[in-house]
């Protein structure tokens, strides 16, 4: 499964294994060379973010162990003060880390006994748990992080945060907590993943000279702005109709903000033709506010959407090139019924939303049976209720469980966060670098909708549709919150931003 230029590669432990191997066994290259590049590296960042006072490094018996003796032996060769403590016996060390413990000089090591070895401490070095770590961390290790986690000193981890797994970002029981993590090679998914990527820290990716070509492909990759690349742009021949006809479909009596927001940010975004398709009797409220977009008008009851829509709309949509549907059409049974009538019906790449997706709660095999490109945008509350658990199990394995909603509904699945998570049917996830807290605002949601349905709109694949509009959106958000402040970011603000984004 190659992953795309714009996705930079993360591989998981049985990769990054498969890597090492590979380097070792048919590239030649040394494992006590990878080890030396490792602590190396490990040593620096922490010289760095620690420039005086005491060290102390926290080794368990595994590669991971051995790359902090070997920064320990760095460190102090450099003229530090470090300790070094080993939460295993010393016998246990064999191999690489125990060839390295033999070249250790300066004070012995000594065995972890308690959080009163870490006291006065300016830095610390986790390197007790590796990548290959997953489950619950066991004791001497957990009594070990949960001393890291309360300590005062800089921490500075050795590839991975000790108690993350690396390849999903779950945490099982705890986890250490880190400044920053230098990890080898290249990052791992659990670095970038919630909740491992709030035990991550700043993560500086350190080059231990494994040769390029290692076989396999990562399924996870991290976005980068070169996606943007892909947005169509328009030329001297384009006309409205060339640079994609969106049908927003949404609103319901008291939820006519959403659908407007769709509209302004798809036109924003580059959409040619936007059309708004409303509840008849809200039809006088959007004419109103509708300046640069057409409106339609369905069959509504009490102001909101009815299952005799569905037929119209079948009909309406054979004249655009992509849908959205579902920002403010409500929870109605009614509107329920419409939206699972309409995703159904509608003949056109879709992007699903709000309570067109609580439309489908449990009932993902509905949308597998669509014919066209679909991309769901839930967060995860939105993404419990289609996957019939709760958000807090959504939370703690969000790789898992947005794979399994996209493999369900056939579907790109975009799960909102700091972390947005973009799954295809197939597995391959690309990884949000990061989101801004001006994002936190009622409204961001539908305009990454309209952002994503102008991009299906111009024929982007899905895929790289929504991995494209959750760059958009994001450095709109930075945009808008460099200009207003963050904590006063609104969501017209971004939409406002999005032209400013692109040409950035």
């Amino acid at each position: 499964m190659s992953l795309p230029n714009w996705l930079t590669a993360l591989p998981d432990a049985t990769q990054m294994r498969a890597t090492d191997s590979w380097a070792i066994t048919t590239r030649g290259v040394a494992s006590l060379d990878l080890m030396e590049r490792a602590g190396a590296g490990l040593a620096a960042l922490t010289a760095e973010l620690v420039p005086s006072g005491r060290i102390v490094v926290v080794c368990g018996g595994g590669n991971n162990g051995g790359d902090g003796i070997v920064a320990a032996r760095l460190l102090r060769a450099a003229g530090r003060e470090v300790d070094v403590l080993l939460t295993c016996p010393v016998e246990e060390l064999s191999g690489d880390p125990g060839v390295n413990l033999s070249r250790l000089t300066g004070p012995p090591v000594a065995p972890w006994v308690s959080s009163a070895a870490l006291e006065g401490a300016a830095g610390v070095i986790d390197a007790v748990l590796g990548t290959g770590f997953s489950g619950p961390p066991r004791e001497p290790a957990l009594g070990a992080i949960r001393a890291i986690n309360g300590c005062s000193a800089v921490v500075v981890c050795a590839d991975v945060p000790s108690g993350v797994d690396a390849s999903t970002g779950e945490v099982a029981q705890e986890a250490v907590r880190a400044t920053a993590t230098a990890t080898f090679h290249a990052a791992k998914p659990g670095l970038w993943i919630y909740p491992g990527k709030a035990h991550a820290g700043t993560v500086r990716v350190i080059e231990i000279g494994i040769p390029d070509g290692a076989p396999g492909d990562a399924n996870a990759g991290l976005l980068n702005k070169t996606v943007l690349d892909l947005i169509p742009r328009r030329s001297s021949s384009s006309t409205k109709f060339s640079e994609g006809s969106l049908m927003v479909v949404g609103g319901s009596s008291g939820l006519t903000g959403a659908p407007l927001m769709v509209v302004a940010a798809a036109q924003r975004t580059g959409a040619g033709y936007v059309t708004a398709a409303v509840p008849q009797s809200l039809a006088p409220i959007f004419a109103a506010r509708l300046l640069e977009a057409m409106s339609r008008v369905l069959p509504d009851a009490a102001g909101g959407f009815t299952p005799d829509g569905v037929a119209p709309l079948t009909r309406m949509a054979e004249e655009v090139d992509a849908v959205v549907l579902g920002p403010g059409i409500g929870r109605s049974n009614g509107a329920s019924q419409f939206a699972r009538g309409a995703a159904s019906a509608v003949p056109a790449p879709m992007v699903l939303d709000a309570d067109g997706l609580n439309a489908h709660a449990g009932r993902l095999e509905l949308i597998a049976d669509r014919d066209w490109p679909t991309v769901l945008t839930p967060h995860a509350g939105e993404l419990a209720r289609l996957l019939a658990i709760t958000p807090a199990e959504v939370q703690a394995k969000r790789l898992a469980h947005v794979r399994a909603a996209a493999a369900a509904a056939d579907a790109v699945v975009l799960l909102k966060g700091d972390d947005t998570l973009i799954a295809s049917p197939n597995g391959r996830v690309a990884i949000s670098a990061s989101g801004t807290p001006a994002l936190a605002t009622a409204g961001s949601g539908d305009v990454l909708s309209g952002v994503i349905g102008a991009l299906l709109a111009k024929g982007m694949a899905p895929f790289a549709a929504a991995c494209a509009g959750a760059v958009l959106h994001a450095e709109a958000g930075r945009i808008a919150g460099e200009e207003h402040g963050v904590d006063s970011v609104i969501a017209s603000d971004v939409i406002a931003a999005l032209g400013a984004a692109r040409r950035r």
